[in-house]
């Protein structure tokens, strides 16, 4: 019986020993680490750099061996059975590629074909879902070398998903990408999870990526997990603060209204911080109109990027 594709570390870690002779230190890149993503699930991995993400993902392929702890990938060791587990994962760095630079990308995919053994029909309708779904269509004749990093990206989520993976790992997928390359590989990473059920772990420094895609997110930082919940969770209990942005009609001194706090003022716009424990969204606006002449306004929610960096500059350990 084939175990489900899910992912577990239990007390993972991960040493490097640097520099030699009285300077050599042991540096500890990921520190007592325990997570599972359940079969069908997406999980956003996210952290500063040096915090341990991309290790947490090479070990989780097989490429390096943990110091300390156990790792299962669909039930295997992925350190012990490197070779198997190759052919139930797609891994895509999005600073390295899988594809052969000087030949063009339907080469590349055919030669991929061979290096997984996936046969030919099952290999033929799998590149034209994708061609279809990625619009690879236009370019697959072109060499590797001459694609746009947006073409790249594309061909390089094909190529990880050709022999029809049950787990990808996404090590910052969209880095360098434009607005509408973003925006493709997003969609189809949403409905490679949400209709063929395939487990994602995602790592990125793109926040937007992480608020799109990932329900549940965790949080890394100097190797150790700060931070593992959903990501509204964390957001209420780090950025319980809401902005109500007011356009007056005249431009006019800070406003005074209780349970808020003006920000910042440029003109007739000015920008009120209040929370979620202190006054309701329907109250305040109230209290603005009854001062003011209001001619628009919006709510803006907390930014997640500004609330990761709060855990970090506070340096403590949140519940989940």
């Amino acid at each position: 019986m084939i175990a489900p594709a899910k992912v577990e570390l239990e007390h993972v870690e991960k040493t490097f020993v640097v520099g030699r002779g009285r300077k050599r230190k042991v540096v500890r890149a990921v520190d007592d680490v325990s997570f599972t993503v359940e079969q069908g699930a997406m999980l956003g991995y996210i952290g500063p750099n040096g915090a341990g993400k991309s290790t947490t993902v090479k070990m989780l392929t097989g490429i390096l061996v943990p110091s300390g702890g156990s790792i299962r990938v669909a039930g295997l060791d992925p350190s012990k059975h490197r070779t198997e587990l190759t052919r139930r994962i797609g891994v895509v760095f999005g600073q390295r590629t899988q594809l052969w630079w000087d030949l063009p990308l339907a080469d590349s995919f055919e030669l991929l074909r061979h290096v997984y053994r996936v046969p030919a029909d099952r290999h033929r309708d799998n590149v034209a879902r994708f061609v279809d779904l990625l619009d690879l269509g236009p370019f697959l004749q072109t060499p590797v070398r001459q694609l746009s990093l947006g073409q790249r990206m594309r061909g390089d989520l094909t190529a990880a998903l050709l022999h029809d993976p049950e787990v990808l790992y996404l090590d910052e997928p969209t880095i360098g990408l434009d607005v509408v390359s973003k925006a493709q590989v997003r969609e189809f990473l949403a409905a490679l999870n949400t209709e063929q059920g395939v487990t994602v772990l995602l790592t990125t420094h793109d926040l937007d990526d992480i608020e799109r895609l990932c329900r549940r997110i965790l949080v890394i930082d100097h190797g150790r997990v700060i931070y593992d919940g959903e990501l509204e969770a964390l957001k209420e209990s780090m950025g319980g603060q809401r902005t109500l942005i007011v356009d007056l009609k005249e431009p006019a001194p800070p406003l005074s209204v209780g349970g808020a706090v003006v920000e910042r003022v440029e003109g007739a716009r000015q920008w009120l911080r209040f929370r979620r424990t202190d006054t309701s969204a329907a109250a305040l606006l109230a209290e603005v109109a009854r001062v003011a002449e209001v001619a628009d306004l919006s709510i803006a929610e907390p930014d997640i990027e500004d609330v990761v960096r709060r855990i970090y500059t506070s340096g403590q350990q949140l519940a989940p």
